[in-house]
């Protein structure tokens, strides 16, 4: 299985670590919430480490922000997994991670965008999650680009994103397209609220004021396409 999965991500031998993880490792800290503990348990099999990206296993540059970047992989009891799962691996783990999820013959990435914390060394805070289509193992691909460990993991997390963040080319640096897409998306749930909410309205009065700042809404959802 760590030779497929390599393959299928486009990692070079020199990155496999092939090490399972016992999944109580995340969920013995006295912190963790009863609700949490019994997800881990009801929807994981299993969890592997799979890769270790770092510059003395893929001879790239070190980078600023991302010192080593992990991939593992989770096998799930059924196609789904609480995000909450990954919130608190990623709060165990002191670097980027990669989670391939596979169930039954499919896979899904999803890849955090994780920045260092106020707090100090070894804090991390994730803020948006991306994730790709459940997809047939062998059709889960992606590209290992980038020069340094900074880019590298900005070209994981922009092709596991998708449209959300535009073209891996694009010309604003990563935060500032995860910062626009939250802004995205925070207008079109404010747009489809304020649109069943004119639904729901008798008055016309409230429908002609709701419908102003419906327009308004929508032209700066345009700005931001």
């Amino acid at each position: 299985m760590i030779e497929v999965m390599a393959v299928m991500l486009g990692l070079p031998a020199t990155t496999e670590f092939g090490r399972r993880i016992p999944k109580q490792k995340f969920y013995e800290n006295l912190t963790v919430s009863p609700a949490l503990k019994r997800v881990f348990i009801g929807q994981i099999k299993v969890i592997y480490w799979r890769n270790k990206l770092a510059p003395t296993t893929l001879n790239i540059g070190a980078g600023e922000q991302v010192t080593e970047f992990e991939v593992f992989e989770i096998q799930l009891k059924e196609p789904s997994l609480d995000e909450a799962v990954l919130r608190q691996i990623d709060r165990e783990i002191p670097y980027h991670i990669l989670f391939v999820l596979t169930c039954g013959g499919k896979a899904q990435a999803w890849i955090g965008y994780k920045q260092a914390a106020a707090s100090g060394a070894n804090a991390f805070k994730v803020d948006t999650y991306y994730h790709t289509d459940w997809m047939p193992e062998d059709e889960l691909s992606l590209r290992l680009d980038g020069l340094t460990m900074d880019t590298v993991y900005e070209s994981f997390v922009r092709q596991i994103a998708g449209d959300k963040l535009g073209e891996a080319g694009a010309a604003e640096d990563l935060h500032s397209s995860v910062e626009r897409s939250k802004e995205r998306e925070d207008l079109e749930k404010r747009i489809a609220a304020l649109q069943n909410k004119i639904r729901k309205e008798k008055q016309l009065n409230r429908q002609v004021e709701m419908n102003a700042e419906l327009k308004r809404l929508k032209r700066e959802l345009e700005e931001l396409t």
